[in-house]
């Protein structure tokens, strides 16, 4: 927990992130781990992380990060496994680019699944059902 200035409160907000960028591409996956953590830290509760468009991405198994880079997902993998935040990435477009779970892979008779296992194919339900629940919804765009 931060600490305060004396006299100073606040309350502790439910929190839903949405990612819209490539793991690859900018920096809004580096940009939404960091709040993320500072968020956890001062004691709010994140509700769910949902990726959409190309940030379904990082939920792929097979993506190797460059040896002078941070591996993206494996600090959401670590986010995740520290913190139980849930991470969902968005069925339509993860199926789009080939990132399936092993329930959609026998559906759609594919050979692989490639999910990486701190993460989970939700439809849009699960986004609708985090802005409900949450005091504030923080996007980081593409």
């Amino acid at each position: 927990m931060v600490a305060l200035p004396h006299g100073v409160s606040y309350a502790a907000m439910k929190i839903a992130v949405v990612v819209y960028g490539s793991p690859t591409a900018g920096r809004s996956h580096q940009s939404a781990l960091r709040f993320l953590r500072a968020a956890v830290e001062a004691g709010h509760a994140i509700v769910r992380v949902f990726f959409y468009h190309d940030a379904v991405l990082i939920g792929s198994a097979l993506s190797v990060a460059p040896q002078d880079e941070a591996d993206i997902g494996a600090e959401w993998e670590s986010l995740a496994r520290d913190s139980g935040i849930e991470l969902c990435l968005c069925i339509s477009a993860a199926i789009r680019r080939g990132i399936l779970n092993e329930s959609e892979a026998q559906r759609y008779e594919r050979s692989a699944h490639v999910l990486r296992p701190a993460f989970e194919i939700a439809g849009l339900g699960q986004l609708a059902a985090a802005v409900i629940d949450a005091d504030r919804v923080v996007v980081f765009p593409a």
